[in-house]
């Protein structure tokens, strides 16, 4: 059926793949919801959004984004509370942060009404694929990508904006454990390590493989220039406690703006945790590491949400982190899912609730 509605036109699938999915044994992004958001931008202008059935999509093999990589996405998740209502975390964010990617691309930016409207459709039709419970979400993935055919080294004069969902659990069952790099860096000044780049992803691949022959999860990168300073850990922003002190590292073209990352720190703030925003030194770690100050490493994201570190390689040898009681990164994933989950006040306005009836 094609229904015009929100300046949307809407197809709903004939039936639902639900029972397809084994929603205990979750492998993240493995299964999709039933519907999926097209938008083609061409003749200058956005066009009339498209709700559809989640499906494959036909496209020319000299597609701008196959050879030039025009490419931007974010991470989102949708919450079902015990009263069955859908609440978003912090959505703005995801869609300012998709524009300033995409305008680093040279994309078009997206239209806000186009993206929230699109946003609320999909999870009211799909509703039934966000699942109650602690760890329980169903995973958003906006994304872009240049679509017009020819391989001259240009920006594409033609887009496709798409939202895909799937159904998640936690990301890290466990504790992780990780490679200082040496060598490799996610990204340089100047570049696109700011922008949620489709290659920034694929260019941390190798290095992360190289890793996991070693028998560790996830890489922490260190700037390109001196690998003194440490970045990000794997695709998350990454958290350092040196005695009851949180220390992250400031944002910059480098380092990605995360949403997780900024609930977090202001979290820390609202608890009483003395939070420093600023450069860290591998060495600095290390030393706190020997001495016994070094008490937590986490990584935040959205698919993670919290990661806690268990250890680290620098140079040739390991790190153990201790066991701490009460330590923050529980303390805080708890408070960060109890407003996700609507079990507490948010102080922060930060969820945004969803009709789905």
């Amino acid at each position: 059926m094609n229904t015009p509605h929100k300046g949307l036109d809407i197809t709903t699938a004939k039936s639902s793949r639900l029972d397809q999915v084994d929603f205990d044994n979750l492998v993240f992004g493995k299964y999709y919801a039933d519907h999926m958001m097209i938008c083609d931008y061409k003749d200058g202008a956005w066009q009339t959004p498209q709700i559809m059935p989640y499906g494959p999509m036909e496209m020319e093999p000299s597609s701008k984004v196959f050879h030039y990589g025009q490419a931007v996405f974010e991470g989102m998740k949708a919450f079902k509370d015990a009263d069955d209502k859908v609440w978003l975390f912090r959505p703005e964010d995801n869609f300012n942060r998709i524009n300033i990617s995409s305008k680093r691309m040279a994309i078009p930016e997206f239209p806000k009404e186009y993206f929230f409207d699109a946003l609320n459709t999909l999870l009211k039709l799909d509703s039934e694929w966000i699942k109650k419970g602690d760890g329980n979400s169903l995973y958003i993935r906006p994304f872009a990508i240049g679509t017009e055919y020819g391989v001259s080294a240009s920006p594409s004069n033609e887009y496709k904006f798409i939202i895909i969902c799937c159904p998640a659990k936690a990301y890290y069952s466990t504790p992780v454990k990780v490679l200082i790099s040496d060598h490799y860096s996610r990204s340089a000044d100047g570049g696109v390590g700011y922008a949620k780049a489709a290659g920034n992803y694929g260019a941390s691949f190798y290095p992360t493989n190289l890793a996991k022959e070693k028998g560790y999860q996830q890489v922490i990168w260190t700037d390109a220039n001196t690998h003194e300073y440490l970045e990000e850990a794997g695709t998350m922003n990454v958290f350092f406690r040196i005695g009851d002190k949180l220390i992250t590292a400031p944002t910059s073209d480098r380092i990605l703006d995360g949403v997780t990352r900024k609930s977090i720190i202001d979290l820390a703030k609202h608890e009483g945790i003395d939070v420093e925003v600023r450069r860290i030194k591998v060495g600095e770690i290390v030393e706190a590491a020997k001495n016994g100050t070094l008490k937590e490493i986490f990584g935040t994201g959205t698919a993670a949400t919290i990661a806690q570190i268990s250890g680290f390689e620098q140079d040739g040898t390991f790190y153990d982190l201790p066991e701490v009681e009460n330590p923050y990164n529980v303390k805080l994933k708890k408070m960060l899912q109890d407003i996700q989950y609507n079990r507490a006040e948010d102080p922060f306005d930060w969820r945004y609730a969803v009709e789905t009836k």
